[in-house]
């Protein structure tokens, strides 16, 4: 299954540049997601536009899939970018600043995503989990009764992606998928969390 990351954004509330390529502990964002999907035994594509000509430049130099949207929006870009690949299978979607995801998590994904037999799925988790990490999100869905905010993870079927696709909509009691920076206070965050792993491995 394909992964198309989206990294066509221009990070204007981190105001720090592309924010793909912001770092923690020097490697960047969307490093950290590439990673995880392929060790999860998928097929990175990245999802650029315009605006990030830096992210571009940093795929071309290791050889990473990519392909340059117009920028037209999240989901418009989503769009082209299957019908550019011709894309008629399920395939993931996922934004570039969900440094935390692990491969474990992405598997789980894909698993209960079959099982539904749906022909797309969505990625939650509970809002008093991302409330209690110190990240925030400008949109409240509920999902099992459970007030809660889109992880940033999709899957999508390619052969109709034109139209609404009926989903199914899992939520993950998860902290991997809290931290999707958007904000400086939020990246403060992650990155006390990150120093805290790498003390705990001295």
């Amino acid at each position: 299954m394909h992964a198309l990351i989206l990294a066509g954004g221009c990070g204007t509330r981190l105001d720090l540049g592309e924010k793909p390529l912001v770092t923690l502990n020097g490697t960047p964002m969307i490093e950290y997601v590439i990673d995880a999907f392929q060790a999860a035994g998928h097929e990175v594509i990245v999802i650029l536009s315009k605006k990030t000509p830096y992210t571009r430049n940093w795929c071309r130099a290791r050889g990473i899939p990519h392909f340059t949207a117009s920028g037209s929006g999240y989901i418009e870009d989503i769009v082209e970018a299957a019908g550019f690949l011709e894309e008629v299978n399920p395939f993931f979607t996922c934004v570039a600043d969900l440094p935390c995801l692990k491969p474990a998590v992405i598997r789980e994904i894909e698993g209960k995503y079959r099982e539904s037999g749906k022909e797309a799925c969505s990625v939650w988790v509970p809002r008093d989990l991302t409330m209690n990490a110190g990240c925030r999100s400008s949109y409240v869905g509920q999902v099992c009764g459970v007030p809660a905010c889109p992880a940033g993870i999709n899957i999508l079927r390619g052969d109709i992606i034109e139209r609404p696709q009926e989903e199914c909509q899992l939520l993950f009691h998860d902290e991997s998928l809290v931290f999707n920076i958007n904000t400086r206070d939020e990246l403060e965050r992650i990155r006390l969390v990150f120093r805290a792993r790498e003390s705990e491995k001295q």
